[in-house]
């Protein structure tokens, strides 16, 4: 099977916010960038997966099981990493370590001390005096000890510093030396996407926008800017957003040789990038 994680047609209703019927597929082998606004679903589907809420509608398979009737074996494969680091505060790192250990079959003692010497975390340190960002590496330090298959980090460059903001992109990618291996991992830093990701899922409003290569986003999406006199008499009916002042408009289009097409020279059109998509898409609602 060369699918990590398959997510089909998945709902879950909150009050105030619906996920509606999201769909997607995580190659092995590749880094997928999870990327929406706040509050717009990424961390309940990454519970979601976990099963730490139930879904309403849809299945959710991890290489093949069902999270929910597989559980144990499916968690057992995932490494997972918080935007907030939750354990014990006055707990010693060895002893979360030693607590954490047992429920991986997989928990290879020797690499994650390996991994705690290379973070340069002390296991006789309290977990309260580390700074966000060790304790983040903590967290990846015990994730990557029973050699996950699948890796899901909600959020895991938020509040980082660039250096080590890097250092983590880095050692995501090295991770998939291993073929097998997968990384899923949700943020709002469009930076972070750009350098790392392999594909890109956009979700905004509890719907995915799209899910799709990272360069198939960049030869498709693009953004259109022209005057206002052009647009009567056009077709427009690709454009995902559309912002008009009296200086002109610029669009959001996903079919940039359609745009092409309509618009010929009258238009400048340039590649979209994830922010831009972003952008258009919370200026579209907020005209609305």
């Amino acid at each position: 099977m060369d699918t990590a994680l398959e997510v089909a047609g998945v709902g879950k209703k909150y009050k105030g916010f619906t996920l509606k019927d999201v769909s997607f597929r995580l190659p092995r082998g590749t880094i997928m960038g999870m990327v929406g606004p706040n509050g717009a679903g990424k961390t309940t589907l990454i519970k979601l997966i976990l099963n730490l809420v139930r879904r309403a509608s849809g299945e959710i398979r991890v290489f093949g099981l069902d999270n929910i009737r597989r559980e144990a074996e499916v968690k057992a494969r995932i490494g997972f990493v918080h935007e907030t680091p939750r354990f014990c505060e006055d707990s010693l790192l060895k002893d979360i370590k030693a607590a954490v250990a047992p429920f991986y079959p997989g928990w290879n003692e020797t690499l994650c001390r390996s991994l705690l010497k290379e973070f340069d975390l002390d296991p006789s340190k309290k977990f309260k005096t580390l700074s966000h960002g060790m304790k983040m590496k903590f967290q990846l330090a015990l994730a990557l000890s029973h050699d996950a298959d699948l890796l899901l980090l909600d959020e895991p460059t938020a509040g980082l510093d660039p250096v080590f903001r890097r250092e983590l992109l880095e050692r995501l990618s090295g991770i998939l030396q291993d073929e097998g291996k997968a990384v899923l991992f949700s943020t709002h830093i469009t930076t972070d996407l750009e350098r790392t990701a392999d594909w890109i899922t956009f979700i905004h409003n509890g719907r995915v926008v799209f899910s799709l290569p990272k360069d198939e986003i960049r030869e498709t999406w693009g953004v259109v800017k022209g005057p206002n006199d052009i647009l009567p008499g056009r077709d427009i009916g690709r454009f995902r957003g559309l912002r008009q002042t009296s200086f002109g408009f610029e669009a959001l289009t996903d079919d940039i040789p359609a745009a092409r097409r309509a618009f010929g020279p009258s238009a400048v059109i340039d590649r979209a990038s994830v922010e831009d998509i972003m952008i258009h898409f919370a200026g579209r609602e907020s005209h609305a």
